[in-house]
């Protein structure tokens, strides 16, 4: 940790009456460490400054970060706003429902929500459009025998996510590489120059929009046309007051960046998770040769209760959205302090993924916890998803798509008698930051 810390910013400072932590460089401020290490990071914070303290996020400033569970209650309060991501990466999300409040964000938001709850998924057919793409990529691991695990499952979901849209797969190369150049928009320095990321990550942008803007024409021309997207331009057309084209469009191009990389992520933590814990492995197996075939629709999802606590408990062990960004419009009660009205806000929801404050024994990775609940999910408990009015449209895709994968690489490796094993250490060289994820550099074997 001390390696990942200016050691020359050691004088102990306040901001609005709360210290900032000590170690922040020039431009980058504590992001070395937030990236690498922050379960490290945010740990020294509290046992040195407490519960309350500032973190230097570089580019994006400073943000008062709070531990108090309180700070989980700020995501449904009237009076904190989720502009400040715009203000963060507006090449990425401006326009879009994350960084809306408000009228604006009930508007745009209920004019696709429909498309994203489980009745909306089973008319589109999802369920039945991604089991065949599960399967045959998790029949390619096995044949293949060992794989880079998390480069794998990224390109496992940006195939889901393409199909979602209609992308013909000779077309497939061609929106990876789009792709691939819209990312670096998230980490390109305010430079315009030709070659440099924040130019290349702009033209991929306004390709991709061109793209869906031609998706959204197509489907309004073909109204008999079923699908997700179709029926999100079908209820946003519906919607009682006017919208325009580009707020759709603005909200597909987050779809496509949301059901990506966090996805991935867990996907991937679930299969290292699998290698680790033989006696997990033995409990999927024998859950999915009872089912005997991948679930299409939510209502199948009741059957398979070991693969949805391994995607919940994956979700809390490594969550992949580890900080929410949030600006308080009003002065606010945090805990024992009082916050300012204008001050940026950092909701750690990795901290509270393994508080024990809120779950029993946070440390260990147990099914039980999911499998013996008597009580409904709390809010809490899909913290990953947020909450309040934000609360992620993707929860049921995700939860559909992450079940689906549990019981399809469950029948693919148990036909020939394989199972995930881990052939390298699973921690080193994590990243925390913006999204979380396990070693680009971690290999499965299926033997």
């Amino acid at each position: 940790m001390d390696m990942l810390l200016n050691p020359l910013d050691r004088r102990h400072r306040l901001r609005s009456d709360i210290p900032v932590v000590p170690g922040a460089f020039p431009l980058v401020g504590h992001l070395p460490a937030i990236v690498c290490d922050l379960p490290r990071l945010l740990q020294r914070a509290e046992r040195t400054l407490g519960s309350h303290f500032w973190l230097d996020f570089g580019p994006a400033g400073h943000l008062m970060t709070c531990l108090d569970p309180d700070a989980f209650a700020v995501l449904r309060h009237k009076d904190v706003s989720s502009s400040l991501i715009e203000g963060i990466a507006p090449e990425l999300f401006a326009g879009t429902l994350v960084v809306q409040d408000g009228g604006a964000h009930r508007k745009a938001r209920d004019a696709i929500k429909a498309a994203f709850l489980p009745k909306g998924l089973s008319q589109a057919g999802i369920g039945d459009l991604f089991a065949p793409i599960i399967l045959a990529r998790v029949q390619a691991w096995r044949d293949r025998g060992e794989v880079t695990i998390l480069r794998e499952t990224g390109d496992l979901t940006l195939k889901l996510i393409f199909s979602l849209m209609g992308i013909p797969a000779q077309d497939l190369p061609g929106w990876h590489r789009k792709y691939r150049q819209l990312l670096q928009l998230i980490v390109a320095p305010p430079i315009d120059l030709p070659g440099l990321p924040l130019r290349r990550g702009r033209a991929a942008r306004d390709w991709i929009d061109a793209q869906l803007r031609q998706f959204v024409r197509d489907a309004r021309a073909h109204g008999a046309r079923t699908g997700l997207i179709a029926d999100m331009v079908s209820a946003f057309d519906r919607a009682d007051d006017a919208l325009s084209d580009d707020v759709l469009i603005a909200n597909i191009r987050l779809l496509l960046l949301g059901g990506h990389d966090t996805t991935a992520s867990t996907m991937a933590w679930m299969v290292i998770e699998l290698a680790r814990q033989p006696m997990l492995w033995d409990a999927l197996v024998e859950e999915a040769q009872r089912v005997g075939a991948v679930p299409t629709r939510h209502a199948d999802l009741t059957r398979c209760p070991v693969a949805e606590a391994l995607f919940r408990e994956t979700l809390r062990v490594h969550p992949a959205t580890t900080v929410l960004p949030r600006r308080a419009l009003q002065e606010l009660q945090l805990g024992q302090r009082r916050i300012p009205a204008g001050t940026p806000l950092c909701i750690p929801l990795l901290h509270f993924s393994t508080s024990a404050l809120l779950h029993e024994a946070p440390d260990q990775f147990r099914l039980a916890r999911w499998l013996q609940r008597t009580e409904p999910i709390r809010p809490v408990d899909m913290l990953q998803f947020g909450t309040g009015p934000h609360v992620c449209m993707g929860y049921h895709l995700a939860w559909l798509e992450l079940v689906q994968f549990c019981i399809a690489l469950a029948l693919t490796m148990h036909e020939t008698g394989v199972r995930p094993r881990l052939l390298s250490g699973a921690e080193k060289g994590q990243s925390y930051f913006p999204t979380a994820h396990p070693s680009m550099t971690i290999r499965i074997s299926f033997s």
